[in-house]
């Protein structure tokens, strides 16, 4: 039943592309919550380093299911092929399902392999519940800002079942297909329960009014948003954001501040080579300009039930999220230390060390310390090594991937245990349609 075709001509269909009777099942979830999804938000405590190391390796050897053997070993032949994989699955979806191109951005060279790789990167957790689920239901909460209906992922999965068996041919077998089939059911089901249960509570998007616009450097500016509707996140939680000129394309930004009394939403951005949004939100954005806002995610959040310390590390436009934990804190009134590491390539990078500095005036509890590359010749993790003990401390991580990722081994290093590490690395979440 589930033997592949492929032709010269056309993209590769699997035998049950031509059942149309709707009776087979296959990729064919239920369109309402068979139960109502575990977790809701992201708990502070939860251990939030983007997905943990792959399941592959020794996995084998500690009882891994046969559905994820055989996952991990398609998983294995089609790397050296991801970018053809990648352009031959969009083919056959476009060519197979014309309805769904409007889901897309209209240049697709803006996001490209990212639905794909999400997809795939989530198939290698199947043996993981607790990651697998954390991750696809905020894949499927993120996946309402586009539109997206439960009838649209049996599409989606059968040509990634199209494109994986044309690439993978030397280890695809009817059993390979079977545990794929069951393995993208169950992804499909968690993503679409999380919908819906998120669209009982929120809406799928917020637009947004841009109230003030404060060019800080030539490429960074702080963006002052009113929602049109109330907006509920925490301190250190991020969001996507899709501007006028750009339709259909998002990108992540962490909020700058706790929630406030007046509603208001405030953003740190930096322009970008190439970044269509990012270079939007600085050079042409306005007061007036209305914006779309996702739905509110991230894990990076205080935790109130304990009184260790904060060590917190921000890198650049990485600053915005650890001021708003530093708000948090002072707004709950508790006492705790609170160390900030701001980091910056240059003095000039330091945009909003004033702010920083007028808070460590106002809370005896917060020390800020700038360290900047070119006048310190050393980058932020090997200036944190030289302080501490911070054992008793909790670490925040927010910057680019590189300085998250050397960050937390320095972290390790000075002792902090992972699960007391928490950050929200955008780039590694690999958080689809984006």
């Amino acid at each position: 039943m589930f033997e592949a075709r492929h032709t010269m001509d056309a993209p590769a269909t699997t035998s049950a592309d031509n059942d149309t009777s709707g009776g087979s099942g296959w990729f064919t979830p239920h369109t309402a919550p068979t139960e109502p999804p575990g977790g809701g938000r992201e708990t502070p405590q939860r251990r939030h380093e983007g997905l943990p190391p792959a399941i592959g390796g020794a996995s084998e050897a500690q009882g891994a299911s046969p559905d994820a053997l055989r996952i991990r070993r398609t998983l294995a032949e089609v790397t050296p092929t991801a970018d053809e994989v990648t352009s031959y699955f969009y083919a056959l979806l476009f060519v197979r399902h014309p309805e769904l191109r409007s889901l897309f951005p209209p240049a697709m060279d803006v996001q490209r392999d990212r639905l794909l790789k999400a997809l795939l990167k989530a198939a290698e957790y199947i043996d993981n519940t607790p990651v697998l689920v954390d991750f696809l239901q905020n894949l499927g909460r993120g996946h309402r800002k586009y539109g997206t209906r439960p009838e649209h992922y049996p599409a989606l999965g059968e040509c990634l079942i199209g494109a994986l068996s044309r690439y993978t041919s030397a280890v695809w077998d009817a059993e390979t297909e079977a545990a794929w089939v069951r393995t993208y059911t169950r992804m499909s089901q968690i993503m679409i329960d999380a919908a819906a249960a998120d669209e009982l509570r929120l809406p799928a998007w917020w637009y947004a009014e841009v109230v003030a616009h404060d060019l800080r450097t030539p490429d960074v500016a702080v963006l002052t948003l009113r929602p049109d509707q109330p907006y509920p996140f925490l301190a250190g939680q991020y969001t996507s954001v899709e501007t006028p000129w750009w339709p259909r394309v998002w990108r992540h930004y962490s909020f700058a501040s706790a929630p406030r009394s007046d509603g208001l939403l405030t953003f740190h951005v930096k322009a970008v080579p190439a970044g269509w949004v990012s270079n939007a939100l600085v050079h042409r954005a306005r007061p007036g300009d209305v914006v779309r806002l996702g739905p509110p995610t991230g894990s990076m959040t205080v935790d109130h039930t304990t009184g260790s310390g904060l060590l917190c590390l921000g890198g650049g436009t990485g600053i915005a999220p650890i001021k708003a934990l530093v708000e948090e804190v002072a707004e709950h009134g508790e006492r705790r230390p609170v160390e900030v590491f701001y980091g910056a390539r240059t003095d000039h990078d330091l945009y909003d060390i004033d702010t920083m500095m007028r808070m460590q005036r106002s809370h005896p509890w917060l020390s800020v310390r700038a360290i900047v590359d070119q006048r310190a010749h050393l980058q932020l993790p090997d200036a944190v090594r030289e302080y501490g003990p911070w054992t008793a401390y909790d670490a925040y991580l927010s910057g680019p991937p590189g300085m998250i990722r050397s960050g937390v081994a320095a972290l390790r290093d000075a002792g902090i245990p992972s699960e007391r590490i928490r950050h929200d690395s955008v780039e590694e979440l690999l958080v689809v349609w984006n």
